[in-house]
């Protein structure tokens, strides 16, 4: 076959399925050989990006598809992840690239009651039932589990590059301290294959894929917002976290902020 699907990771990860949808599209298909990531996100949340990372790699392994991922201005922590086990990373050189870690944040507005007078009431089974409440300062125990949490999604976030990538868990960790990388340098440091624009990361997956001549490139049209569609549709997925990204409930994430 001579086509390549592309499928399009734009924005911040709120919702995987939409993405996994279009990867399965042509999962059987002999004549879609290839798969091009068109990344352009700061990355999202852990399981989301979890989620994609796993179908990519599933894609590459069990249904022999050559993937590429182009970044185009930024591919951080969460795109990042999900786009290790393709065979080539192609990014430009002024792309933002890396951002390896996990951040989680929430709101606490235990000054705010305290200072309405207003009183929060709880019954629990377990010291750790309601950690990361809002309501109330957070203790030195629940500290120490939500760094416990977060240690383990970051191993799982750099196991996920050193597989993928082909490198050794130092090296992976030597430059997976949260910092963003250019994409010269992170050309320099392994963390992507070549440096070049779309129509480069078109030629890098032909090549992978054994395709002789033009390729023709499979896209799903991108989908029109009316004023209409605002005036009658729940567009709360078009919002990252549904509009709620500073709620007092915690949220892991894969995330440049």
């Amino acid at each position: 076959g001579n086509r390549i699907q592309v499928v399009d990771i734009e924005g911040e990860l709120v919702d995987s399925r939409p993405i996994i949808e279009q990867l399965k599209r042509y999962e059987d298909a002999r004549s879609v050989p290839a798969i091009l990531l068109n990344v352009d996100s700061p990355g999202g949340g852990v399981a989301v990006s979890h989620e994609i990372y796993t179908e990519v790699k599933r894609l590459r392994e069990k249904k022999n598809k050559k993937i590429v991922a182009y970044m185009s201005s930024l591919g951080a922590s969460g795109a990042y992840y999900l786009s290790a086990p393709a065979d080539k990373i192609v990014a430009n050189p002024g792309t933002i690239v890396g951002s390896i870690g996990v951040i989680a944040e929430w709101v606490n507005y235990a000054d705010l009651l305290q200072w309405a007078k207003l009183k929060d009431v709880v019954f629990k089974t377990g010291e750790l039932k309601d950690t990361g409440s809002p309501t109330r300062p957070i203790t030195e125990n629940e500290r120490k589990y939500f760094q416990g949490l977060i240690d383990d999604m970051y191993v799982q976030f750099v196991e996920a590059v050193s597989l993928g990538r082909k490198m050794d868990l130092q090296e992976v960790r030597a430059v997976a301290d949260g910092r963003v990388f250019t994409g010269r340098d992170a050309q320099q440091r392994k963390l992507i294959d070549e440096i070049g624009n779309f129509q480069d990361a078109v030629d890098v997956t032909a090549k992978l894929a054994g395709i002789s001549g033009k390729p023709r490139l499979l896209r799903p049209s991108r989908q029109r917002v009316t004023i209409l569609d605002v005036l009658t549709t729940d567009l709360s997925r078009l919002v990252p976290f549904g509009g709620q990204s500073m709620t007092s409930q915690i949220k892991f994430q894969y995330l440049w902020k």
